[in-house]
């Protein structure tokens, strides 16, 4: 279908959508009463700000039921003030057995198997972009950002919890500073917020709301908060110095470093925040899980930095966005390892740029407009040759000072749907290439929110020196999203010129697939289970230009949780030939690979005992072939007691006779039979003395060997076949491989006042990588115990000034 009528096809059925309602449910309704008089947070509910006001009671079954009334034994009540700078809320949470309450301690954002007590606040009341807070019956505090089904516990703001037990039950007492929410400018607030109790010992969940699992989302069946008038906020600024020192010690060589910085918030309006980091140090950050990596695409690795998981959704929408991209490989690293001549040695060249600053504005009018600007400047990055023989020296610019940009438009209607705009930029200092991206996305439900369109168009274009290049793609998709029975199809597009790659990530383009689904799913008990989920699924998978069958699959996935919370599932799968077009390393150009089934099996046990464990295995194997894959994955998981949790993890892949490329020669593609193994042994330990103090312990250990068979190398066809050849690995290149890398984190963290931290942290780490493909585990790790450890100490202290308090001090 060409581009155009694409286009047309879904601004028709867009327009046909815009005006859709959400049919309207009986919404409980509180409202919160202004007190002169704040509580003490301490979790002991004596205050007289708590007397004589209205309960937020009467609970409903979430999970497992629907809807069923909580049991008197188990009675919730909420209360709820305010002041003009902050929002107070308490919990009253009965328990006719106080002894079975679950009191895991974790550290913040891990709510682990513990009871716990959870706010949802939606300030535009838009059913969606809500800011989730909880609160453990040991006290832990974890808090969110909800868009849609997704969970952002990267997002961390400063509020305070306290909680008490006595043989009634728990209580919790909750402070919620205005400074931690954005909501529009008017006189009366009308906020949508729900409240849920998680009962851990009964495996059940209780909302004040009701909210039905089969319509919708949750976010979208808050209550009502209302009687929030004429506050005044206080100037919403905030600063977080930082101070850090490290030691590392390498190959015989010390070094020490010391750094310090600030980050801001700084509230710009009452719906509107900027965030800004200066003279940023992300020495701290948790290693990424490197693996060898032989194939076409780059290893992707989650965000650790915190003000890149930070309030980000907005910029995230699209797919647009990839922050690794900020201060990542320079885009000359692997030009300059090439540029070296025979008499030359590479004194420098780094790996990362350095991020000079970055900022980001968003926030949500009254009307539901989303905005959202992002700005990143990386600094200027030089690779340095040296001539051996004369002892000159020459630098090259491997990536120039690059300003990194994100504008977002976006709109909510309708509670429940959206339209969006975005652009990202990338401009760099020279003449280096240049990139630009702009997406229209919407997701749109219909009146009775039984079904949701989504449809994305995006445009690409890339400036490199002397030449442009614009690419197009585009994604629609209609879906059943009501009922125990669900279905949907989905088109995805992109033409061959198609690159995000500057500030985004896309491994592919110049495809035209197609998909379908269809599912059956329960939202209460029914027999032995709690819930389960059948899926049947198809796709058909097309080349762009030229227009070419690359490959046709379908399978059969099934998840099941049991009443006494054992879960289970897997899925089987079969796919035709397959046309691969990135594996052969040169363009228009694939490999063709044998039709294949795949299945894959998993369970995973309760974790309130206290010996858990999870097992998941995949096996895949190719018609008229000996290639085969298996994948086997052992967690076991122990909770010594409610303050030590300690979790193993073991994962064993090998694959055999897989046809892989080697090498590319003038006229020629060269590929070879490969056989592939690896190990994978980790280990996390939680020690936590407090909610606020712990020792963590991370260890990772992978191993991964490639191997060419002998007399297995061959050259790549037209027509997607191979033909051996004679390939001397001595002449030519060994794609043989042994990699291995050992890290270990061992931190202590302690949160000694509200948004104030400090964390003293022991790092040992080794790697090496070589063509010594035919040592086996022990062997290998051996060989890499004779590589030079690197040893790193680091104390990092970041402390929070909240400006209204420092002004307050020196007023008084």
């Amino acid at each position: 279908m060409p581009a155009k009528i694409r286009l047309i096809l879904i601004f028709f059925i867009f327009t046909q959508q815009i005006s859709a309602q959400i049919e309207s449910l009986p919404r409980k309704n509180y409202t919160a009463t202004k007190i002169q008089e704040s509580p003490v947070i301490d979790g002991i509910l004596d205050d007289k700000a708590w007397n004589n006001l209205t309960n937020a009671n009467n609970f409903v079954m979430y999970y497992p039921g629907d809807g069923n009334p909580i049991p008197q034994s188990h009675n919730t009540e909420v209360k709820v003030v305010y002041t003009n700078e902050a929002l107070y809320i308490a919990a009253y949470l009965y328990e006719n057995k106080p002894e079975k309450i679950v009191k895991q301690f974790t550290q913040r954002d891990n709510l682990e198997q513990s009871d716990y007590f959870q706010i949802d606040i939606n300030t535009y009341d838009d059913g969606e972009n809500q800011i989730r807070f909880a609160v453990t019956a040991a006290g832990t505090r974890a808090d969110a950002k909800i868009t849609g089904n997704n969970e952002d516990f990267g997002f961390n703001i400063v509020w305070e919890a306290e909680v008490s037990q006595d043989e009634s039950g728990w209580y919790a007492e909750v402070r919620i500073p205005y400074a931690a929410l954005r909501f529009p400018e008017k006189q009366e607030q009308e906020w949508g917020i729900q409240f849920l109790r998680q009962i851990s010992h009964r495996n059940e969940s209780y909302t004040w709301n009701y909210v039905d699992k089969a319509v919708g989302l949750m976010s979208q069946q808050t209550g009502l908060l209302t009687g929030i008038k004429n506050i005044e906020p206080p100037t919403r600024l905030s600063f977080y110095p930082y101070t850090s020192a490290e030691i590392d010690i390498f190959d015989g060589q010390t070094e020490t470093n010391f750094n310090a910085g600030l980050d801001v918030k700084y509230g710009i309006s009452k719906a509107f925040t900027l965030d800004m980091t200066l003279v940023p140090d992300f020495g701290q950050v948790a290693y990424d899980d490197v693996e060898l990596n032989l194939g076409p695409f780059e290893q992707i690795f989650g965000e650790n930095r915190a003000f890149f998981t930070e309030g980000t959704e907005l910029f995230t929408k699209g797919d647009l966005f990839y922050s690794r991209r900020v201060g990542n490989t320079p885009i000359g690293f692997n030009s300059a390892q090439g540029e070296k001549l025979d008499n030359e040695e590479i004194l420098e060249n780094p790996e990362r740029t350095d991020l000079i600053n970055a900022l980001k504005i968003s926030g949500r009018t009254e009307r539901g407009l989303g905005v959202g600007f992002f700005n990143a400047v990386t600094a200027e990055t030089k690779a340095i040759f040296r001539d051996t023989l004369t002892g000159n020296s020459r630098e090259k610019i491997t990536e120039p000072l690059a300003n990194y940009n994100i504008l977002v438009l976006d709109q909510r209607f309708n509670k429940n749907s959206s339209i969006s705009l975005i652009n990202t930029n990338v401009t760099r200092e020279g003449n280096f290439r240049d990139a630009n991206v702009t997406g229209f996305l919407f997701d749109v439900f219909n009146k009775a929110n039984s079904f949701n369109f989504v449809g994305e168009a995006k445009m690409s274009n890339v400036n490199l020196p002397g030449q442009n290049e614009t690419g197009f793609a585009s994604l629609f998709s209609i879906n059943r999203t009501k009922g125990n029975l669900r279905y949907g199809v989905s088109h995805e597009f992109a033409n061959e010129t198609y690159d995000i790659n500057d500030l985004g990530i896309s491994f592919t383009n110049n495809y035209n697939n197609f998909y379908l689904n269809t599912s059956y799913q329960t939202f209460e008990p029914t027999g032995i289970f709690n819930q389960y989920n059948i899926e049947l699924y198809a796709n058909h998978q097309r080349r762009y230009r030229p227009d070419v069958n690359v490959a046709t699959g379908g399978g059969l996935s099934i998840f099941a949780v049991t009443r006494d919370r054992f879960a289970f599932g897997g899925f089987a799968e079969i796919n035709s030939a397959f046309k691969d077009f990135f594996e052969p390393r040169r363009e228009n150009t694939f490999i063709s690979y044998q039709p294949n089934i795949a299945a894959n099996g998993w369970i995973s046990s309760d974790y309130r005992k206290k010996l858990a464990v999870d097992v998941r295995s995949t096996y895949q194997t190719f018609s008229k072939s000996s290639r085969e894959s298996f994948n086997f994955i052992f967690e076991p998981r122990i909770r010594i007691n409610n303050k030590f949790l300690v979790i193993y993890g073991f994962e064993y892949d090998n694959e055999i006779n897989r046809p892989s490329f080697v090498g590319l020669q003038p006229r020629e593609v060269i590929f070879g039979n490969r056989d592939m193994k690896s190990f994978e042994n980790s280990l996390q330990a939680n020690y936590n003395f407090t909610t606020k103090q712990g020792l963590n312990l991370s260890f990772r250990n992978f191993w991964s060997v490639a191997q060419f068979q002998d007399g297995s190398f061959s050259k790549l066809n037209e027509d997607g076949s191979l033909t051996s050849i004679n390939y001397n690995r001595e002449e030519n290149y060994n794609p043989d491989a042994n990699f291995n890398i050992w890290n270990l984190d061992l931190s202590y963290r302690w949160q000694f006042a509200p948004g104030s931290e400090a964390i003293l942290l022991y790092r040992n780490s080794i790697f090496n990588q070589d063509e010594l493909s035919y040592l086996d585990f022990q062997q290998s790790l051996d060989n890499l115990f004779n590589r030079p450890a690197r040893h790193n100490f680091s104390l990092r202290i970041v402390y929070y000034i909240d400006y209204n308090r420092v002004k307050n001090i020196f007023n008084s």
